[in-house]
């Protein structure tokens, strides 16, 4: 059955009930007390169907997911869309399939695509395409978006009120937690772990149940021992960058959509800060959980690596997860190399802007320094 933190949704309520900024409370109000009924309705219903049409989904087997964990702005992005491109051996979520989690939905859109494309020219793509630009162009400098690009698994959840994504939309950071799922009761775990898995067990059957599914998850990063209590065989990439970079950039990305709700800067700066310190757990947790069990397959990628020879960077990760590499995907993954250190980017940053000391990111992240060689 299709999942709903009621929990969430309640207290979610409440705060967008108190809000002070009235086009916050507006836009909460709306959202929440009519979009979301709906919506998650909706979503519910064709659940059920995927059930009564697809009775041999639950037959479906998640073997070995692969998670990709790290700090926003790391390198996880880049990542994934270059282990996506392995199309005959992963299975990812494509943003719009997010939105869209159930079996039923997902077979009628890519249907309705075909026929836009033979009989009507493109003309729906092209629509999309229009409002695409329009909706993620003035962020793509700082985040490329669209439709039909793998995403983050954590969308998935969005209608269930339990996905991390809502944050960008109601930053109440220290009232909401979406993060910290080690310390929440198992029972709450293991409910959203079920739903989640359902979800990827939906994807796989569309895109071929002998795939390996691919997940790419900032915000997991504080779940990476969760996610191995939920997918025993599961394999973690860890992206590391320098956190002097990573930090800033993560916080003026939210603040860029936290800005059009109103909200003064005190409060802004407030909200970031408890962000800015959630990073000392997303650098330390993933690191640690694969220190302290060996057993698990586990690929540490550093984004100077990936930026400056991605095809190596690449290779060597399949090495590490036990992955064969194809001589086509290897003759792709070539070309990307000139691609890479070609690619500039409009999106900048300081320390400063957010009030944050390099002293104090460095003695927070002491080890890690000494470990990657950030102080060069």
């Amino acid at each position: 059955m299709f999942f709903f933190d009621f929990s969430n949704y309640f207290k979610m309520i409440g705060l967008a009930w108190n809000e002070k900024v009235p086009k916050a409370r507006r836009y909460y109000l709306v959202v929440l007390l009519l979009g979301v009924p709906i919506i998650s309705t909706f979503h519910a219903v064709c659940f059920l169907l995927d059930r009564l049409f697809y009775p041999d989904l639950q037959k479906v087997p998640v073997a070995s997911p692969i998670f990709m964990v790290g700090h926003a702005r790391s390198g996880t992005t880049l990542t994934h869309r270059l282990l996506s491109s392995d199309r005959g051996r992963f299975s990812s979520f494509l943003l719009y399939e997010l939105y869209f989690p159930s079996l039923i939905q997902k077979k009628l859109i890519r249907r309705i695509a075909r026929h836009d494309a033979e009989h009507w020219r493109g003309f729906l793509a092209g629509q999309v395409k229009a409002w695409e630009d329009w909706r993620y162009g003035p962020m793509r400098h700082m985040h490329e978006m669209g439709l039909t690009e793998p995403e983050e698994d954590d969308i998935v959840l969005y209608w269930s009120m339990a996905a991390g994504f809502w944050i960008t939309k109601m930053p109440y950071m220290g009232e909401l937690d979406f993060y910290y799922m080690n310390d929440w009761p198992e029972r709450k775990r293991r409910r959203y772990n079920d739903f989640y898995r359902e979800c990827v067990k939906r994807q796989l059957y569309l895109n071929g149940p002998g795939k390996i599914h691919l997940s790419k998850n900032p915000m997991y990063s504080g779940r990476v021992a969760s996610l191995h209590e939920a997918f025993p065989n599961a394999r973690f990439i860890v992206n590391v960058r320098d956190p002097n970079e990573t930090i800033p950039s993560l916080l003026k990305l939210v603040r860029a959509g936290w800005k059009q709700l109103g909200w003064d800067p005190e409060r802004q700066n407030r909200c970031l800060q408890i962000l800015a310190d959630q990073s000392w757990h997303t650098y330390k947790h993933p690191l640690e959980f694969l220190a302290a069990h060996p057993e698990v397959k586990g690929a540490v990628v550093d984004y100077r690596d990936l930026t400056s020879d991605p095809a190596a960077t690449i290779e060597k990760l399949y090495q590490d997860l036990g992955l064969p590499m194809s001589a086509e995907y290897r003759e792709w993954l070539a070309g990307q190399a000139t691609r890479e250190r070609e690619h500039k980017t409009r999106h900048t940053y300081s320390l400063e802007e957010f009030g944050l000391e390099a002293e104090a990111i460095r003695k927070n992240l002491a080890p890690l320094f000494e470990r990657f060689g950030w102080d060069a």
